[in-house]
C-alpha cells in the first residue's frame, strides 16, 4: 500500500512539473493510472486532495489557476521548485544534523527529517555522527513532560495569544493569565515561556510545570511588539532571583559535579570525600541538582532541600 502511494505521488509530481499549462483534475485522472482505478468521482477527489496536500507538505509548490472556462487547473513551475545553491561546510552540516536529533517529539520529528532531506538533495554535505566514537549512551535530548509545551510551541510559531491557569510558587490557587507568547527555552531541566502578560502590561516568564489545565488559543493579533531577541535564560535568572547575594549551600562529593564547581562562589574541603559549595540560588536549581544524584546533599535553604527531596522521591517511585 505504501509503495502504491509513493508511486502515485511521484507520478502526480512528474505530471505537475512536466506540464507547460495548468492541468485539470479530469486531465490528471486520465494521465495517472492509480486515479483511473478510483471507484468513483468522490473517491478520486479524496485521493487527489490528499496527494496534493502531501506533495505541498514535502515542499512542492503547486499553483492553482482558473482558466477562462472557470475550470481549476494545477501545475508546479520548475523555477519555483528549485532550491538555490546551499553552501554549508562540514561543521555547519553537522550542527544541523545534531539539531534534528535533539527533538524527540513526533510533531517535530517529521519536519526536521524532511528539512534535512531537502537540504541534502540541494547539495548539503553528508555529516558523520558528531558523537561517533563516544559512548553510545550519549545522545542529545530535550526532555518535555509538560502538556503545555506543544500548544505553547505552536502558539509561539503562529503568533497566537493564549490563555492558561498559572500557579505561582507562593500561591495556593492558580490564576488565569492572558499571554502573547514569544519564546520557549529550557533552563536547568525546566521549560520556561517568555511573553507579554496582557493584564499586567509587561513581559513575564512562566514555568511550564506550574501551568495547570489546558492552554487555550485566542483569536486576534498581538498588542505588544515582539522583541528582536528574547533572552529567556537571562530573564529567567533575573526573575528567579539568581544573584551573587542569594546562595545555596550544598555538600558535593570530591571529584564530582564539575559544572557545579564552575558555578560556585566558594568551595571548602570538608574531608572524608566531601566538599562544601556556595552556588547562586534561583528557580530551576532543584532540577539541576537532582541530575547529580547521590553526589549532592543540599544543606540550605530549607525550601530548596525540600524540593530536591521531593524530586528524588518521585524518581524512586517511577
Amino acid at each position: 500500500m505504501a509503495i502504491a502511494k509513493a508511486e502515485r505521488l511521484m507520478n502526480l509530481a512528474l505530471c505537475l512539473l512536466g506540464t507547460r499549462r495548468p492541468l485539470s483534475k479530469r486531465e490528471l485522472r486520465g494521465s495517472i493510472e492509480a486515479y483511473m482505478e478510483a471507484a468513483n468521482d468522490e473517491a478520486f477527489n479524496r485521493m487527489f486532495e490528499r496527494d496534493k496536500d502531501d506533495l505541498r507538505e514535502l515542499g512542492l509548490v503547486i499553483e492553482t489557476v482558473e482558466n477562462i472556462e472557470g475550470e481549476t487547473g494545477y501545475l508546479a513551475r520548475r523555477d519555483r521548485n528549485r532550491l538555490p545553491p546551499v553552501s554549508l561546510d562540514a561543521e555547519e552540516a553537522a550542527a544541523l544534523g545534531l539539531a534534528a536529533k535533539v527533538w524527540q517529539q513526533a510533531r517535530l520529528a517529521g519536519a526536521a527529517s524532511g528539512a534535512l532531506q531537502k537540504l541534502r538533495a540541494a547539495g548539503m554535505p553528508e555529516a558523520g555522527d558528531p558523537f561517533e566514537g563516544q559512548h553510545s549512551a550519549i545522545e542529545p535530548r530535550i526532555p518535555v513532560h509538560e502538556a503545555a509545551f506543544e500548544p505553547l510551541m505552536l502558539a509561539c510559531r503562529d503568533r497566537r495569544p493564549v490563555v492558561f491557569d498559572y500557579r505561582k510558587s507562593n500561591a495556593a490557587r492558580p490564576e488565569q493569565r492572558q499571554v502573547e507568547p514569544w519564546a520557549l527555552e529550557c533552563w536547568r531541566g525546566q521549560w520556561y515561556l517568555a511573553g507579554f502578560d496582557r493584564e499586567r502590561g509587561a513581559e513575564r516568564v512562566f514555568r511550564l510545570s506550574r501551568i495547570t489545565g489546558k492552554v487555550k488559543s485566542r483569536a486576534g493579533a498581538y498588542t505588544a511588539e515582539v522583541p528582536d531577541v528574547v533572552t529567556v535564560r537571562e530573564t529567567v535568572a533575573g526573575w528567579a532571583g539568581e544573584t551573587a547575594d542569594r546562595s545555596a549551600l550544598i555538600r558535593l562529593r570530591s571529584g564530582a559535579g564539575y559544572p557545579l564547581r564552575a558555578k560556585a562562589s566558594a568551595v571548602r574541603e570538608l574531608g572524608g570525600g566531601w566538599d562544601e559549595l556556595e552556588i547562586p540560588y534561583g528557580h530551576g536549581l532543584d532540577a539541576w541538582l537532582v541530575e547529580f544524584g547521590p553526589d549532592v546533599v543540599v544543606l540550605e535553604p530549607a525550601d530548596l532541600r525540600a524540593d530536591v527531596v521531593d524530586r528524588l522521591r518521585a524518581v524512586a517511585k517511577g
